[in-house]
Parts: C-alpha cells; structure tokens; sequence
C-alpha cells in the first residue's frame, strides 16, 4: 500500500465532498474553455453574430433561418485554429416566420420582433439557391432549398441586447476568467516566492527593505491598484493578467517569508549549508518543497481573487475590450435590465462568477484542510 504523503493528501483531499466537488466544477469548467468555440452554438470569433431582430429573447426561443448569402470566399480553418479562434461566417442569414417557392422565386415573412406581425420579402431561387433550379421534377427544388439554405438553431440561455447567443458568450467568457485567473497566479507566484524567500532567508536590511515595500502595497485598495496599472499599461487582455499578477502578489510573499524563516534553522537546512550547498539550491532545492502545501493553498485562494478583479475591471470598462465576452463586461451590458422582464442577461453571468469563484475556494479550503496548514498563518 502506497503511504507516500502526496497520497495521504489526495486521500485526505478526497474525503471533502464540498472541494472534491469543486474540483470536479474546475475541471469541468478548464475543458469548456479549451474547448471553446467547438461546443459552442455560435463558433464565430468572439461569439460575436448579431441579429438584433432576436434579441433579448428568453431562454429556449427557437428560430428558423433562410440562408440569404454565401461568402465563397472565406475558408472553412482547421480543427486547431477553429478551437482556437473560432470560424468566420461563411454565410448571411435571417430570422424568418414562414417562406413559400412559387415558381422560380421564394416568397419569405421575415421575423422582426416579438410585437410584429412579419416582414413580406420576395428572393429569386437563383439568388438564393443555384442548385435548386432549373425544375427537374415535383419537388426536388423545394428540398434541396431546405436542405441547403434553411436551418434551425435553439438558443438554450436566450439571446442578449445585439441577438447575439448567451450561451456561447458564458463559454468563451470561461476562457477569459481562467486565462486571467491562471496567468494573474503565475505571476503573483513569480514575483511572491522570490521576494519571500529573499525576505525570510537573508532577514536584516533585505527583509527590512522588502516587509516594507509589502506593507506598502498590502495598505493599497486591490481593485483600486489594478485600475492604476491599467491605466499605466492601457487597456487589453495581457494588460489585466500583469496588472492582476501584480496586485496579488503579497499574500504569497507574506506567507513564503514566514514558512522561510521558519525552516532556515531547521536540521536539514543547517545540513545543507554544512555541505557548501548554494544559497539558490538550499532555497530552491530544500526549503520550497517543504511549504509546497501552504502555498498552493494560497495560490487557489488568489485564483479566485484574481477572477474577481477581472469582472470588476471588466464591468468598469478596464479589462477584455468589446466584443471579447467576459463575465464582467456581460453584466455591465445588462445590469439595467435586472429589474425588467429580461434579468437572466445579468443574473446568468452573475451566477457564473458565483459558481466558479466558490468552487476555487472550497478547494483552497480543501487543500488547507488535506495539507494540514491550519498551524501555519494560512488564511483562505
């Protein structure tokens, strides 16, 4: 039997229904966003395809669309760059109530609205379809014209204020907060480790020097301090993860300068020094495996601060630009009609952040529990 202490962890990890749950919601939440545009309904860049005469039409309408237009000229990209980035539209197309051939030309009532009656439109069957003419026999036109120029689409959370899916714009919005989150992380871990090893190693002047530069930023508004950055570096996406990195950074730096000191006089360390070991290797090599644990607490803690930051950034206009979905730029958009018949455009994205940032708390506590760092100035 493995009694190695990782799989004590894991063991211990496990028995937390609540974090083993938020892990599992995590996960999930990665694979969506890798994912990204292969899942989503609307697999345009951005999620960006307005029809403004659908919108902010609830959730479950189902629409029928007539294929007015085909860019011949846009090329469908490959699996990756399509995961990626998305596909362009390769056709125009409209909401449409009803259509009907007659002869060479298709009579269409387009959709414009809940409180209308419909549009009457007429379209040549060429125009819309050249495969579908001339006549050869009773009815091969009208089923190749629905085969090729009318689909169907379900939008399952309603459509937004530019009829543009909802559904689709959480998705890729899980791609914005995770990248953020992730990135705001690394950096945070970067730049807190190395100034709370140097602080708590080499103490004196170092440490004096470092504590108060700590302290300086700690004393700072966090919200307040990433506009100041942004302001700085401008507006855009790697904008947010340096300003969100940079302003995350002390609570990892607080807790390695204080497991640092702690463990510097500890046997092994003295040993390793006895030995002419590298300050880098005694650091690196001895002292940071030991307070793994306590840091990726921290870690998964400032993991859900950061997706936080993004959403307010993004809600004052500071972080991911129109038309990059994210959650905070989403409510922002909406939050005014809260209290009219449309709330879930602003209650959905709302919900999201909730969800996700519990999830990472619960699995910070969840590992604070597992690794047993409830001694140890952990907080979550």
């Amino acid at each position: 039997m493995d009694n190695s202490p990782s799989k004590k962890v894991w063991l211990k990890f496990k028995r937390n229904r609540f974090a083993f749950a938020g892990l599992i919601f995590i996960l999930l939440l990665m694979v969506m966003g890798v994912l990204g545009y292969l899942i989503m309904p609307d697999n345009s860049p951005d999620a960006n395809t307005q029809r403004v005469q659908i919108s902010k039409e609830k959730p479950g309408a189902r629409f029928k669309f007539l294929i007015i237009e085909k860019y011949n000229h846009i090329e469908k990209v490959g699996f990756f760059e399509r995961m990626l980035y998305g596909q362009k539209p390769t056709f125009k197309s409209i909401p449409i109530i009803s259509y009907q051939i007659v002869n060479d030309e298709v009579f269409v009532k387009e959709y414009i609205g809940k409180e209308e009656s419909g549009k009457e439109s007429v379209y040549k069957l060429n125009d819309l379809c050249a495969d579908c003419s001339p006549l050869n026999k009773p009815g091969t036109p009208a089923q190749l014209f629905e085969k090729h120029n009318i689909y169907e689409q379900t939008y399952y959370l309603g459509t937004d204020i530019y009829g543009r899916d909802l559904l689709s714009r959480l998705i890729l919005g899980i791609r914005v907060s995770l990248s953020v989150g992730l990135m705001a992380v690394i950096i945070s871990l970067f730049i807190g480790v190395s100034l709370g090893a140097i602080a708590g190693y080499f103490g004196g002047k170092a440490d004096a020097v470092i504590s108060w530069f700590m302290n300086v930023v700690w004393s700072l508004p966090s919200l307040l301090l990433v506009i100041a950055m942004s302001f700085a570096l401008g507006k855009g996406f790697w904008q947010i993860f340096i300003a969100v990195g940079l302003s995350t950074w002390v609570d990892v730096a607080r807790l390695v300068r204080g497991q640092v000191m702690a463990l510097k006089e500890v046997e092994f360390v003295e040993a390793a020094r006895a030995l002419g070991f590298s300050t880098s290797r005694t650091i690196i090599k001895h002292i940071l495996p030991n307070i793994a644990g306590p840091i990726l607490v921290v870690a998964s803690s400032n993991f859900a601060s950061a997706i936080l930051l993004e959403t307010g950034l993004s809600f004052l206009g500071f972080g991911a630009q129109p038309p990059m979905p994210s959650w905070g730029s989403m409510i922002k958009e909406h939050y005014g009609y809260i209290i009219m018949d449309a709330a879930y455009l602003a209650v959905l994205p709302g919900l999201a952040i909730m969800f996700t940032v519990y999830a990472f708390n619960v699995l910070a506590i969840g590992l604070r529990d597992a690794f047993d760092v409830k001694g140890q100035n952990v907080t979550v």
